[in-house]
């Protein structure tokens, strides 16, 4: 028996003990699940001296289940949000040799050729794992899933990996039913998204590389081609928001790094920017708990975050400018004693949450399932279609009216329209940076640099206004009340003074950013 089709998987990775949990679980909501099987399965994966194949996006495998040996053939193994949608060209063979006579399609045969030519095949590496089976169903849209739970190793050499997986497969029906699945089974175990295949996991062993780790996750560049249209460019903005706000959900919650609230915050700033720059093609209804959501999660991390700010950028740089007889020491001590305690446990623990499970896989079914569609908007799919650089020179205009708006009462403006102000810098800084490869470098640049400059200085008079808040974040009773109380004085003060320089060279720095030419014009 042969099977030759495109397959729909989404890839997951979870610690070895959520795993051995939900690999025990009877049930998954909304679904009806059927009995577990487990086997043995040894892979062994091929390629050119010079990987050609993985290169070319494929993976070629034998695997061994039983007695029975299974050749395999992937194309276009890439993984985006977890999502992988191969060809697979999957037969029997006799052995653990490859058997290209085997191949039906002609056209896998065809690909297989043009990517090896001449060159030999040879093993490069292999998985050995027990994987754990088991069927959903369900009845209202005949949707069948098979959940895959893989505990093993990858081998190449003398040396050995963990390698720890759910995957599921969607069999049939539609593309929803997959993340369906997932929120039912997952609940509230934290997961990542996997970034690789098991090929891709293998070669980066073989390499010598190590596992990824939970490090803090900065935004990577996103580029588009000319002529490529408003809803593609809008997914690839989107995936970028989702792989940032998913890799730093596990920072925050795995670690103490300060960075990882910070760029927490920042992903879901970038993905609610997104949503307004493209707002105009968008499906008002399914945007809205979308962002409802990444608004509370973005205020949660953002209490960290100041907190954060407030100990390692505006209290603790003046411990050697104080005068002889005061110390910043107690004040210090009582806000770590917060960071630690208080605020982030609390956030750690929403972040673990079924809720925030659910807000990324419905952000990458969004995502990957064209979410934004609007059945009601007939002018959408035209709209959709134009090429990204028309839109985001509209976009990009739109918002620096929204800058300029404030910018032109800059005198004036109170404490809170500063914020406001520094809000919108910062989604223009956001669609900049999003649709920057469109533009001249150097014509990008200049602008950018500027804006930058400008969000930095807003940005230090608004953690000064937060520092003016101190006298509510602590409280202390007996002789360090006045200690803590003098503290707090010195701070306020020192900083305020330096406001008042800072707010020159606000204005003069605005001038300059409202001077320097419009790159989208």
């Amino acid at each position: 028996m042969s099977k030759s089709g495109r397959e729909i998987e989404l890839k997951l990775e979870l610690d070895q003990s959520a795993q051995d949990t939900l690999k025990r679980m009877g049930a998954v909501d909304g679904f009806t699940a059927g009995r577990a099987v487990t086997k043995t399965l040894q892979s062994i994966y091929f390629d050119t001296p010079d990987q050609a194949l993985r290169k070319a996006k494929i993976s070629l495998r034998v695997r061994k289940s039983g007695r029975s040996w299974v050749q395999t053939a992937k194309i276009g193994t890439g993984v985006v949000a977890g999502l992988s949608s191969p060809i697979e060209a999957e037969h029997p063979v006799k052995g653990r040799a490859l058997d290209f006579s085997v191949i039906e399609d002609p056209e896998v045969v065809k690909v297989l050729n043009r990517a090896i030519g001449n060159a030999p095949l040879s093993e490069c590496f292999e998985t050995v794992m027990k994987r754990t089976t088991r069927e959903l169903t369900r009845q209202q849209d005949d949707a069948r899933i098979e959940l895959a739970f893989d505990t093993g190793n990858i081998l190449a050499g003398e040396g050995s990996q963990p390698l720890i997986e759910l995957e599921m497969e969607l069999l049939e029906g539609p593309g929803q039913a997959i993340f369906d699945a997932a929120r039912g089974l997952l609940k509230d175990a934290p997961f990542r998204f996997s970034p690789y295949s098991k090929a891709e996991r293998g070669y980066r062993f073989a390499e010598g590389r190590q596992p990824d780790t939970a490090t803090p996750f900065f935004a990577q560049k996103i580029s588009f081609t000319p002529g490529t249209s408003v809803e593609l460019a809008f997914r690839d903005v989107l995936r970028s928001c989702l792989k940032q706000v998913s890799e730093n959900r596990l920072v925050v919650i795995g670690s103490t790094d300060p960075e990882g609230p910070h760029q927490l915050r920042v992903g879901l700033r970038r993905l609610r920017s997104a949503f307004r720059l493209f707002k105009p093609v968008l499906n008002p209804a399914t945007v809205a708990p979308l962002d409802k959501m990444a608004r509370t999660i973005a205020g949660e991390a953002g209490s960290m975050r100041d907190l954060d700010v407030l100990i390692d950028e505006i209290v603790a740089p003046l411990s050697d400018k104080t005068p002889e007889n005061l110390s910043l020491d107690v004040l210090l001590a009582q806000l770590n004693a917060s960071r630690g305690e208080g605020t982030r446990d609390a956030v750690v623990e929403h972040l673990k949450s079924a809720e925030v499970n659910a807000f990324l896989l419905d952000l990458a079914a969004y995502t990957e399932g064209r979410g934004w569609l609007d059945p009601e908007n007939f002018d959408q799919t035209a709209l959709l279609a134009q090429p990204i650089e028309t839109y985001s020179s509209k976009a990009l205009a739109k918002q620096w009216k929204k800058v300029l708006r404030y910018g032109k009462r800059l005198e004036e403006l109170t404490i809170p329209e500063r914020h406001e102000m520094r809000k919108a810098m910062k989604k223009m800084r956001y669609g900049i940076e999003f649709y920057s490869s469109l533009y001249p470098a150097d014509t990008v640049k200049p602008f950018l640099k500027r804006m930058k400059k400008l969000q930095d200085i807003f940005g230090y008079l608004n953690d000064v206004a937060m520092a003016e808040t101190l006298p509510e974040k602590v409280t202390a009773g007996g002789k360090d009340a006045v200690e803590i109380g003098q503290a707090i004085g010195f701070v306020i003060g020192w900083h305020e003074s330096q406001c008042q320089i800072m707010w020159q060279h606000a204005k003069g720095y605005w001038e300059a950013t409202r001077e320097t030419p419009r790159f989208w014009v």
